[in-house]
């Protein structure tokens, strides 16, 4: 491709709103420009990215047997309804009508595409096992979007489905995408963990997401360096710390003016805070049959923790929760700042405390009084739950649940993940098969994800410098840049035509422009390796050869150049792979 004729153009400034380096060298480099809040269109460089990064997923899925397919975009809301998602998914999902009022959806995943096409197709166990995937257009309505690719509402994702007659077979067809997933990272060029995670809006028996370590990232990951153990923090456990037995003291009111905090709270009564009960007031949607329904959730857990909201949502089924306002608080006889479960009306609201806090003797809670406090609270003499569960977080420096040893928080950007569904699809949906006895049996299934701008634009979070991108040459754009400089026109026309003819992906930047310009658009396009023809150079005996990574310029004889191209590039994939 002559860079004259590439559709796109590079900036010199990012874009005012373009926080993460990913977003604003994709922009500045001539790769997306953004449409609307979470949409992007990807140019002719980007698409080439995607297209190898693509490719690389359908040669590691075929691998583990997979057969491509594409299903709809818009699907009606009917298989919606048949699995409850319809009624349990808030608003990032896309709902509309059709011209004859139906009510429509627009893709956010494929489950109940995948399980309707299973019930029409599979019918006995001879059918089965079965591996399809697709790369599709995925839309949610993410209110949150930001940082570019890496949280979009508009996305490719490649989403395979298995299909077993028994939990053994998922067994093996989840853990070859397992392993198939970092095949396709390491040959992306992209580190990544893999990682216990909350089975969500999903559902199903066990999941696992595979994270890219970074800073920007707004997941929170658990990791324990003396035995392996990792898992997202949303459903990350610990050992919690054992009370020490003590006999219930009498309760007892007590003045703490001006302790709304737990941390002013603890100064106050010169105690630790793992002596104090915190209280957590949250609103849940939940779905009762087939309308949501409000309820006010109350939750405590010891003062030296952290309530997990996801660990709550799980606990009481929610659809969606945020925190009650200051009157939802105070209409349950509850006061914002010294609120406990002590005297509060309890229709309607559901009383969630944390295992760790049912199990601690004589805490401090509020009185639901301005100013006061209760001293001496225990559970199950002074108050008791509906539910007791674990709903706190994991934090540095706790007990890693498998050996003891201190756990370690880092962030992290969710690259891939995969899900043990089970019959949670099939079984509502009815998509059964003929077992070798006759039974009819749910088929059972596992889901499996990766979504392709995201993963591109890690791997710039990962590969770049002041300069611009430094792609990977696996999923490089084009292999080899060649900047024509003056008096090397005719020399780099020719050995364009000859890198061409040798199989080499070559941008050739045939402009007019001045060195600077092209260096410099040269860097921040990122393609690894550049080629300087100019009449200096081939005075000199040559062209000049350099890795856009590395400082050395080598002087290469022009009637050596592709072969040396050549060798190069073998080289730059050997060792990528041989670092992941």
């Amino acid at each position: 491709m002559k860079l004259s004729h590439l559709f796109g153009e590079t900036l010199r400034e990012a874009p005012a709103d373009a926080e993460f380096i990913s977003h604003q060298l994709l922009v500045r480099a001539g790769y997306i420009r953004q449409l609307g809040t979470g949409i992007f269109s990807y140019l002719p460089l980007a698409r080439r990215v995607m297209d190898k990064i693509e490719n690389i997923m359908r040669e590691e899925i075929d691998a583990i047997g997979g057969q491509e397919i594409t299903m709809p975009v818009v699907h009606p809301a009917e298989i919606w309804q048949e699995t409850g998602r319809w009624y349990q998914i808030g608003s990032e999902m896309g709902r509309m009508k059709d011209s004859t009022g139906r009510d429509m959806v627009l893709a956010m995943t494929h489950e109940e595409v995948v399980t309707s096409l299973v019930r029409d197709i599979i019918h006995s166990y001879r059918q089965l096992p079965v591996l399809i995937y697709q790369i599709q257009t995925k839309w949610r309505d993410e209110p949150r979007a930001r940082g570019g690719l890496i949280r979009v509402r508009e996305f490719t994702m490649k989403d395979s489905y298995s299909l077993d007659t028994d939990w053994e077979g998922l067994d093996r067809q989840y853990w070859a995408h397992y392993q198939a997933y970092f095949n396709i990272f390491n040959r992306c060029g992209l580190p990544t963990i893999a990682v216990e995670s909350d089975v969500g809006m999903m559902g199903g028996k066990q999941a696992h997401e595979f994270m890219y370590l970074t800073p920007i990232g707004e997941d929170t990951l658990v990791l324990c360096d003396a035995c392996g153990y990792t898992s997202n923090r949303q459903v990350a456990t610990f050992q919690k710390p054992e009370p020490e037995p003590e006999a219930p003291a009498p309760l007892e009111k007590v003045a703490t003016p001006g302790t709304k905090t737990i941390e002013d709270l603890a100064n106050f009564l010169n105690i630790p805070q793992s002596k104090t009960a915190k209280a957590v007031f949250m609103v849940a949607t939940i779905t009762e049959g087939q309308e949501d329904v409000d309820k006010f959730v109350f939750a405590v857990v010891r003062g030296d923790m952290d309530l997990n909201e996801t660990k709550l949502t799980n606990a009481i089924k929610a659809k969606e929760l945020r925190p009650a306002q200051e009157e939802e608080i105070k209409a349950i006889g509850a006061e914002p700042g010294y609120g406990s479960p002590l005297g509060i009306r309890r229709d309607g609201v559901i009383l969630v405390v944390d295992d760790l806090a049912a199990k601690s003797p004589n805490l401090v809670a509020g009185a639901n009084e301005e100013g006061y406090h209760f001293l001496n609270v225990n559970y199950g003499r002074d108050y008791e739950a509906d539910i007791v569960a674990d709903i706190v977080s994991a934090a540095d420096g706790y007990a890693c649940p498998n050996c003891g040893a201190p756990l370690r928080t880092v962030r992290g950007v969710e690259v891939g993940n995969i899900f043990k569904l089970g019959t949670r699809y099939s079984a509502a949906m009815g998509a059964l098969f003929q077992d070798q006895d006759g039974e009819r049996k749910p088929v059972i299934m596992g889901s499996y994800g990766i979504g392709v701008g995201r993963l591109m634009a890690s791997v710039v979070e990962e590969y770049n410098d002041k300069y611009g991108i430094i792609w990977p040459i696996t999923i490089a754009p084009y292999q080899v840049h060649i900047v024509a400089l003056k008096g090397g026109y005719e020399a780099a026309e020719q050995l364009y035509a000859d890198l061409l003819a040798a199989g080499v992906e070559v941008l050739y930047d045939d402009r007019n422009e001045s060195p600077g310009v092209k260096f410099n658009d040269a860097d921040l396009i990122g393609i690894p390796l550049r080629i300087t023809v100019g009449g200096r150079s081939l005075k000199k005996g040559g062209v000049e050869l350099k890795r856009r990574a590395a400082k050395d310029i080598a002087l290469v004889p022009l009637d050596e150049a592709v072969a040396r191209v050549q060798d190069e590039i073998r080289a730059m994939k050997a060792e990528l792979l041989s670092r992941t």
